[in-house]
């Protein structure tokens, strides 16, 4: 039995060795930005955003416009309650680029964040989807002036005089407004990529013989088991156990012969 297991230990071990996450899973976020696009160069304004540009690193140049700063509710990844803060980045074309500049907890305002630096600046973060009425844990069923019930352009269309871009941009905490220059804001950084598994078939191929040997331990120990209550059977019927009316061996037989002198 310990063979067994241990057979199938190790078995086990070479196959959680198979499972490799993809090279696309495995991200650097620092390099992520220094290889960062620009937002216009992936994205018309007004166009919808496929799924496929979700978490890219972008960067975007413009003017803040701190006039249309709002809050939307959301969570912390602590799943603490509180906003994000939100503010339009206006290009020279006058487009605006939906910015989150981080999240605030509750207890905090916007007028208590340092105020946005002015005039153009370059901001660099993930390009991210719209939210919908489930992307941050809950959402509020009516907000008062001077927030928004979730990040979507759909929605900010009707409070900003701007033309958007799809999506919005979750910025980095070292760009201009960001959480690294204002003290209470915390990054909202994107959410890890899906783990994508790729195989190793020399590992699960040593996974699949060491299940075989467990199995062949096992077929080995049963005839084992079955051989050796064989042998007890046999020892314990002892001898003249014969069936019943049969002779002996060593009983002398009458020929025929003799039967038909008599």
């Amino acid at each position: 039995m310990l063979a067994v297991v241990g057979c199938a230990l190790l078995g086990y071990w070479q196959f959680e060795r198979s499972q490799e996450p993809s090279r696309e899973a495995i991200t650097n976020p620092v390099e992520d930005l220094a290889n960062a696009s620009a937002l216009g160069d992936m994205l018309a304004p007004g166009e919808y955003m496929p799924q496929t540009l979700a978490n890219e690193a972008v960067t975007a140049t413009g003017e803040y416009d701190p006039g249309s700063q709002l809050l939307s509710p959301a969570l912390s990844p602590e799943g603490e309650e509180g906003y994000n803060v939100i503010v339009p980045l206006v290009t020279d074309e006058g487009v605006a680029v939906i910015v989150n500049r981080g999240w605030i907890p509750e207890a905090t305002t916007a007028e208590d964040l340092d105020t946005l630096p002015s005039g153009e600046v370059t901001v660099d973060g993930w390009l991210m989807m719209p939210q919908d009425q489930a992307s941050e844990g809950y959402s509020a069923m009516s907000v008062p002036e001077g927030q928004i019930e979730r990040i979507s352009p759909a929605l900010l269309v009707n409070e900003w005089p701007y033309q958007l871009y799809g999506g919005y941009v979750a910025l980095s905490e070292h760009s201009p407004g960001g959480a690294g220059s204002t003290p209470g804001l915390s990054e909202m950084p994107p959410p890890p990529p899906e783990t994508k598994i790729t195989w190793n078939f020399r590992n699960l191929s040593y996974a699949a013989q060491w299940l075989v040997f467990a199995v062949a331990a096992i077929a080995f120990w049963v005839s084992l088991m079955r051989r050796e209550l064989a042998d007890h059977r046999s020892e314990g019927a002892g001898p003249g156990s014969g069936a019943p009316g049969s002779a002996s061996a060593d009983e002398p037989q009458r020929s025929a012969v003799g039967v038909e002198a008599d």
